[in-house]
């Protein structure tokens, strides 16, 4: 059977992106996580940028090199047959161009769409300037038009996140973000931070199209955010996080106890794990 073009991979995830039903978004970290993912019956993919940095001994926050993110993009989106999205920080450039070519390299890397933030290096109580982050986004889909692949951009505000300004402003400031985002040819938008239902209501009719949620503790579940209307929810880096609790718990059930039920009940067997990496 032929493998699907990337250009028809953009298509189908831009597809799911039409409010008829939430898509649901699981962020791996390699391509074993990927895999199990796409073996679950996940629709597409993204990436986590913290959960890539984090396995490959960097903190989070853009530390990592552009060139070390997209080896393992490329190796994800090699390795399964669905969409691939890749969270790329702030785009590794301050400047238009040399997010644009972050976009080029995303589209070479096999991925189909891009999260960008509007975060400042080092700057966590401050935003990118609204303007310049507008040029960035439109750097971003002239360099998806020129490739021919309709990169679908989820550009990412962390007004609510960052607790940016006074609470009561927060609203109003992230609308006003996302919209500008929109009109500059984003075509999803994504505010994590944000988990209590009457403000997720607020954002889901304030913003011009449609609208990405971070999945966290306290977070309604799918189905009530399917009826708030939000269109995605992803969940970041909480499986690869989740995943090192679980190590941390047996390496001290190990060193304390010296029993192993934590790494033996519920494990994937052998054959099992060498059956996700061949096709």
């Amino acid at each position: 059977m032929a493998r699907t073009t990337q250009a028809e991979l953009a298509r189908q995830f831009l597809a799911l992106h039409d409010g008829r039903k939430i898509l649901v978004l699981p962020n791996a970290w390699d391509v074993a996580s990927a895999r199990i993912f796409e073996e679950a019956g996940f629709p597409a993919i993204g990436t986590t940028s913290a959960g890539i940095a984090n396995a490959l001994g960097y903190p989070d926050g853009q530390k990592i090199s552009r060139s070390e993110m997209l080896a393992v993009v490329h190796r994800i989106a090699a390795a399964v047959g669905i969409p691939v999205t890749a969270d790329m920080e702030a785009g590794y450039g301050a400047k238009p161009k040399e997010v644009a070519e972050t976009a080029r390299e995303v589209i070479e890397a096999g991925a189909v769409g891009m999260n960008l933030e509007d975060t400042i290096d080092d700057r966590p109580d401050l935003l990118a300037d609204l303007n310049l982050q507008k040029e960035k986004i439109r750097a971003v889909v002239e360099t998806s038009a020129r490739a021919g692949i309709p990169l679908v951009l989820n550009a990412r505000t962390d007004v609510f996140l960052a607790s940016i300004g006074a609470a009561e402003t927060r609203l109003a400031h992230t609308i006003e973000r996302l919209n500008a985002y929109r009109d500059a040819g984003a075509q999803c938008l994504f505010a994590p931070g944000v988990k209590d239902k009457e403000t997720i209501a607020q954002l889901v009719n304030g913003v011009h199209g449609p609208l990405n949620i971070l999945a966290t503790a306290g977070t309604p579940p799918v189905a009530e955010l399917e009826k708030l209307g939000v269109a995605r929810v992803s969940v970041g880096s909480g499986p690869m996080r989740a995943t090192l609790g679980l190590i941390a718990r047996m390496a001290r059930q190990l060193r304390e106890e010296g029993s192993f039920s934590l790494m033996t009940d519920g494990a994937m067997t052998y054959a099992d794990a060498n059956r996700l990496f061949t096709r």
